[in-house]
């Protein structure tokens, strides 16, 4: 893969594009992230994706249904989970990078925290970086810089293995503003270019069902970070805590919550039901059009 020295892209609509890798997200509309676990552990989805043939099956459906990105990660990131090594990863994920790069024309990112994940990846197809660290992990920064490439910072308190066991915030949105805001500035002193940065507050990682509903109520306060938000909330615990529903039942509550996401400033959509999520954003978006360009 060869990546741009710029990354973001100006159409002669004035809409902002991010430069993937030489593929382009389009964010002057939601963007749809389809999800895409090579993982035999992850929440959801765990196992069903693990051979090469059904994580490329997959990927083409997600296409189908109106990905606009598709999200490969090798690694869980569940509450509970135990780490994984860098070759196990590896071995995970860039067979099948390699092979929906070839397949498919959609932008790819690799959801990992890795630096050696990320520069394989990078090299196998994909041209985003989504980080549940937020590029904490010593290397990532300098190898996001080196890859040229959009990144995504995410918010978590703790690590997976422990992150639910007792999440306190004093004002929750306020922090995960705040730290968010230094890693913009880590990375921007890095190299790592401003407009190529979105963020996500971490739903669901080290965070109580009252901390994720006051973030989602209050996501707007993000905006002042000048970056695309992103949200994941597709069949999170969340759900489970406030409806009594397994993950299999949490399709309409995802969606519905999607909705709200997006009509309080999130400009992506981390999701597993692409299909169902970009109908109601169509029709989201046929009621309340989005004009200009966004942060």
């Amino acid at each position: 893969m060869t990546a741009s020295t710029n990354s973001t892209l100006k159409t002669k609509h004035s809409k902002l594009v991010l430069d993937c890798g030489g593929r382009a997200l389009d964010l002057s509309r939601t963007a749809v992230m389809g999800i895409l676990n090579v993982t035999p552990d992850s929440f959801s989805d765990g196992g069903i994706f693990l051979s090469r043939d059904a994580a490329v099956a997959h990927a083409l459906t997600l296409v189908e249904e109106g990905a606009d990105i598709i999200d490969v990660g090798g690694e869980s990131t569940r509450p509970g989970a135990q780490a994984v090594s860098v070759q196990e990863e590896l071995d995970r994920v860039i067979p099948v990078i390699e092979t929906i790069a070839r397949a498919v024309p959609l932008p790819i990112s690799i959801d990992t925290s890795k630096p050696e994940v990320m520069r394989a990846a990078g090299s196998a197809g994909a041209g985003l970086i989504n980080d549940v660290r937020a590029l904490r992990a010593t290397g990532a920064v300098e190898t996001v810089a080196a890859l040229e490439v959009p990144v995504c910072l995410m918010h978590m308190q703790g690590e997976p293995r422990s992150m639910q066991h007792h999440p306190v915030y004093t004002d929750v949105v306020v922090e995960v503003r705040d730290f968010l805001r230094e890693r913009i500035e880590t990375c921007v002193a890095a190299g790592i270019s401003r407009d190529r940065i979105i963020v996500d507050p971490g739903f669901g990682f080290g965070k109580t069902a009252e901390h994720n509903l006051e973030l989602l109520r209050r996501l707007g306060e993000l905006r002042v970070l000048g970056a695309p938000i992103l949200a994941g909330l597709s069949r999170k615990s969340m759900i489970g805590a406030l409806l009594g529903l397994p993950v299999a039942q949490r399709l309409h509550a995802s969606v519905a919550l999607a909705l709200i996401a997006v009509q309080n400033g999130a400009t992506m959509l981390r999701v597993h039901d692409v299909r169902a999520t970009r109908e109601a954003i169509r029709m989201f978006e046929a009621v309340y059009p989005r004009t200009g360009e966004k942060a």
